[in-house]
């Protein structure tokens, strides 16, 4: 957990903070606000074109991309650049819209609309989660190179830090990227690469130094993954979030320049919590809309079945569950919210962010059980969404940070505990 102490002690994180813009709501409350008045008519613009693309390029094509283990995620990606919604809080010099972090959130919640979390979690993987370092710290050159043709939407993302034999233990990863001359020259692989099979390019976090601390001997590097020497072994077949291809990566010997480092060499593990901080957040609040989905979803089909004669929704142990899972999913809202506040006003937002991702993953796989329990029998067939929502929930305690990594980090920032 040392590693920890040195993201909050780092110079990189408080000019990180200092170059963030504060929310008109930031300082009220701790960030939370009442929801009436948290969004603006222009976030609702930006909710009505995502929608938009949602309805007519992604839905009607849900089921056959999720039969097919892969969305299209450079047609999908281009519909949304047009749109304007792929580079949110990015830099308008590098084609993004240079909004707050309440846009980033109003859009998250707007994806639970599509009828599956696969292709949700490709979007954020493009958007949040291999591009917050590249904006902050990369060069000019890297981010003409890699940003802006990303939020134009004409190259595909991914991160690269899972390996197979380092999940969790992110200081541990075993892909080396030596210096020889002017470049790197990169062996080892990656697992779990959402967006791998399809991808243009890779946010890669590898060994760059074979001396000193784990967290001072790891860089960040900007992947073309067409460049000889990379190989995509497989797609990984899953349990749910079907239509996000997952790969298994390999490198042997492949040579990158040396300036397709992202910021400082050395600095790679800092910019991944960094990263991991935002991706952990956006998770949380997208969480939140596709559990009240769940919920409303559950409620309609209790209204229309008939059980003796009488609508479900009637039976008082259902109207309580109900009312239950509803009440939680609030209380996640505000934290959400509350930590949205608290980023853009500045503020280290890992524990909070670390909280979320743990209520958001637990509570979501509540949400689905409870709620596939009252469509009985129909809950358990492929035609009915309950039955996608609820093997697609389970990978939220598992992907990003497992629960136990959640809980490790709560206990260390809160009481200074050690594992």
């Amino acid at each position: 957990m040392h590693a920890l102490q040195a993201l909050r002690s780092s110079r990189h994180f408080r000019v990180r903070l200092s170059q963030t813009r504060r929310l008109p709501w930031a300082d009220r409350l701790g960030g939370v606000r009442c929801c009436a008045t948290l969004f603006t008519e222009q976030h609702d613009e930006l909710r009505r074109s995502v929608r938009k693309v949602i309805d007519k390029d992604i839905n009607p094509y849900v089921d056959q991309w999720e039969a097919e283990g892969m969305f299209d995620a450079h047609k999908v990606f281009k519909k949304l650049a047009e749109v304007g919604v792929l580079g949110i809080t990015r830099p308008v010099e590098y084609g993004g819209l240079s909004l707050d972090y309440s846009f980033t959130v109003a859009f998250a919640e707007e994806l639970s609309a599509i009828n599956c979390g696969g292709i949700v979690s490709g979007i954020l993987v493009h958007t949040d989660m291999c591009t917050p370092a590249l904006t902050n710290f990369g060069s000019d050159e890297l981010k003409a190179q890699f940003l802006a043709p990303s939020i134009a939407g004409d190259i595909v993302g991914c991160v690269g830090v899972s390996e197979p034999d380092c999940g969790s233990d992110v200081a541990s990863i075993k892909t080396t990227a030596v210096r020889k001359g002017d470049d790197l020259v990169i062996n080892g692989g990656k697992m779990w690469i959402t967006n791998g099979c399809q991808a243009d390019w890779m946010a890669l976090l590898a060994n760059t130094r074979t001396e000193g601390p784990p967290h001072k001997t790891k860089s960040l590097i900007c992947l073309p993954l067409k460049t000889p020497g990379v190989t995509v072994a497989r797609s990984i077949k899953k349990l749910g979030n079907c239509s996000s291809d997952t790969a298994q990566i390999f490198f042997e010997d492949v040579r990158v320049p040396a300036k397709n480092i992202v910021g400082e060499e050395g600095m790679g593990f800092i910019y991944q919590m960094l990263q991991f901080q935002e991706e952990r957040l956006v998770a949380a609040i997208n969480s939140v809309s596709f559990m009240e989905r769940m919920i409303n979803d559950t409620l309609e089909y209790c209204r229309q079945r008939k059980v003796y004669g009488e609508p479900l929704i009637k039976n008082q142990v259902i109207q309580y569950r109900l009312a239950e899972l509803q009440t939680e999913v609030e209380a996640l809202r505000a934290l959400g919210y509350r930590a949205a506040a608290m980023l853009m006003s500045g503020e280290n937002v890992t524990e909070l962010a670390s909280m979320a991702k743990l209520k958001a993953g637990r509570l979501s796989r509540e949400v689905a059980d409870s709620c596939l329990q009252y469509w009985g029998g129909m809950g358990y067939t492929e035609e009915m969404p309950i039955a996608r929502a609820f093997r697609d929930a389970r990978l939220l305690s598992i992907a990003g940070g497992a629960d136990e990594v959640m809980l490790s980090i709560i206990a260390k920032l809160r009481w200074g505990l050690e594992r």
